[in-house]
């Protein structure tokens, strides 16, 4: 009785916790991206080429595709987002693709945790279709990769690349409407140094309201105690912005002074470029 127990708990380990691992053919990959105030997240399976023909034959033109290997690919948005002029609401979507010559035709559906193409495909659940130019790499690209490329506070490009293929997929967030809303609300209260100072660098970065940019900043510095050479920095770019060129070199001379100080090359360059450049204007 006891071999016979022996031989069944050797059995149940070799077979229960000794199996073979190996890696699979397709990883898979997780992408985060903050585009703006928005996060934007990627769950995918990347296949690989291995010598074969890709688009056209392993993956055939005109049929839907999972974008991806093994489960379905997902995307999801913190916020509302747009593509081409479309909302598309915050949330997480199956992303499928129909691959032709020229053009990809990018879906994203309602349902997720698909493993492929649902067999009783529903349009009522398609939240986006669009068609987007098909481009030819320079190079063959070995593994499926979907990545974020070109990312601006307000925009970011979501390209997908495989073989000698690519398309991008321009996605538009709603970062300036997302920031105004907090500026007039803080703005309206009790605003802290902070808030003036994030204010009026969101706005040099926009190229935007650069009046009240410089009115904001100069209002930072004011109730700073001591303030930082990367803080002087930008009060004197906006000033500069602003065609305040002298006042700009003489706030730009004390940060370079503070940044000496602070060791800090990156800032000493910076600082001594804008004081060569102003000093032409």
């Amino acid at each position: 009785m006891r071999i016979i127990y022996t031989m069944f708990l050797l059995f149940v380990s070799f077979y229960g916790f000794s199996q073979l691992k190996t890696p699979p053919a397709s990883t898979a990959s997780e992408i985060e991206q903050v585009v703006g105030l928005t996060e934007i997240e990627v769950d995918y399976n990347r296949p690989s080429k291995r010598g074969r023909v890709i688009f056209g034959n392993l993956v055939p033109f005109g049929k839907i595709w999972r974008t991806g290997a093994n489960s379905g690919t997902e995307i999801s948005f913190s916020t509302d987002v747009s593509i081409n002029g479309e909302n598309i609401n915050e949330g997480t979507y199956s992303i499928f693709s129909i691959p032709n010559k020229d053009s990809w035709q990018i879906i994203f559906y309602s349902d997720t945790d698909l493993w492929s193409v649902p067999r009783n495909w529903e349009e009522s659940k398609i939240i986006f279709q669009s068609n987007f130019k098909s481009n030819t790499n320079n190079k063959v690209v070995e593994t499926f990769s979907i990545s974020f490329e070109d990312i601006t506070n307000n925009n970011v490009n979501l390209v997908f690349t495989w073989d000698d293929t690519n398309v991008i997929v321009p996605i538009d967030v709603p970062t300036k409407s997302l920031v105004e809303d907090q500026i007039e609300s803080i703005m309206g209260a009790d605003p802290k140094s902070s808030d003036y100072y994030s204010a009026a660098v969101y706005y040099l970065q926009e190229n935007i309201n650069l009046d009240i940019a410089l009115k904001w900043m100069n209002k930072a510095i004011e109730m700073i105690e001591n303030p930082r050479f990367f803080q002087l920095r930008q009060q004197s770019l906006i000033l500069a912005a602003n065609g305040q060129y002298k006042n700009a070199i003489k706030v730009a001379e004390k940060s370079l002074e503070l940044s000496i100080q602070a060791n800090n090359e990156d800032y000493v360059k910076m600082n001594k470029d804008s004081i060569e450049e102003w000093s032409n204007m």
